[in-house]
């Protein structure tokens, strides 16, 4: 079956202020496919992974070069607008991040910022959203209360319902399990399974297993270059360098 490319970064490099933090990176995300950027703490997958939706745009003295494509549109072009990028291109954080609000507002909030006033389409989506990251048996009854009284698992289940609300084509985790308990960190992994039948989704995590577990296809970085690229499980048992058989057999990393 072949998955149609999402998007795709070609020749990217990525500086802060004075320092290259990513060396022409060039890598294709296919539709509906779950992509897993593994490597080395500091070794530029996160990095990377917020150039997809420019969230790096927010730190100061940031530059960039090469391309980065979603769906053929340059996603830096100037004239672009940045919210609708990040409805399409969502985004969920290593630690998970609700808002002081209530569960229902969390979810209402993305809507209502993207002009969506409807209240009886909002209240739709707030359901299929959360029912869609596998919380809602948990939170019906509790719409009204505050997020921040759920646990961590929850919390971080609710922030990927907040990131569907919008209906994003495109959703990227950090390290959405990190904080988490190894329960919480099954229904995350579950839930990444099962979404990414709708959904392309680009996971960075430091846990090989994980990665193993979840993803399609799997890039391994090392000290802000893409050292190989591969099919998970031709990646994880016949890696064709050393470098990348090196780090995901425990030799270093």
């Amino acid at each position: 079956m072949d998955h149609p490319i999402k998007m795709y970064a070609k020749g990217l490099d990525f500086f802060y202020s004075g320092s290259q933090a990513l060396y022409n990176i060039s890598l294709e995300f296919p539709e509906k496919r779950v992509t897993a950027l593994i490597g080395p703490s500091g070794c530029g997958k996160s990095t990377f992974l917020r150039c997809l939706n420019r969230m790096n745009d927010l730190i100061p003295g940031t530059r960039s070069r090469g391309e980065i494509l979603l769906e053929g549109m340059n996603i830096s072009d100037p004239t672009l607008d940045v919210v609708s990028l990040r409805r399409r291109v969502g985004m969920v954080f290593q630690k998970p991040n609700p808002f002081p609000k209530t569960i229902f507002e969390n979810i209402a909030y993305g809507m209502r910022v993207n002009g969506i006033k409807d209240k009886a389409l909002i209240a739709e989506r707030v359901e299929t959203s959360l029912k869609q990251a596998a919380i809602w048996d948990e939170v019906k009854e509790r719409l009204n209360e505050s997020a921040l009284g759920l646990s961590g698992g929850q919390q971080q289940r609710l922030c990927i319902a907040r990131a569907l609300a919008v209906q994003p084509e495109v959703l990227l985790m950090d390290e959405p399990a990190s904080a988490l308990d190894p329960i919480a960190t099954q229904k995350i992994e579950e839930l990444i399974i099962s979404l990414s039948q709708h959904l392309t989704i680009i996971i960075v995590t430091h846990n090989m297993q994980q990665a193993a577990r979840v993803s399609d296809i799997t890039a391994f970085f090392y000290m802000g270059k893409l050292i190989e690229v591969n099919n998970t499980d031709a990646l994880f048992t016949k890696p064709e360098l050393k470098q990348t058989e090196e780090y995901i057999t425990g030799r270093f990393g």
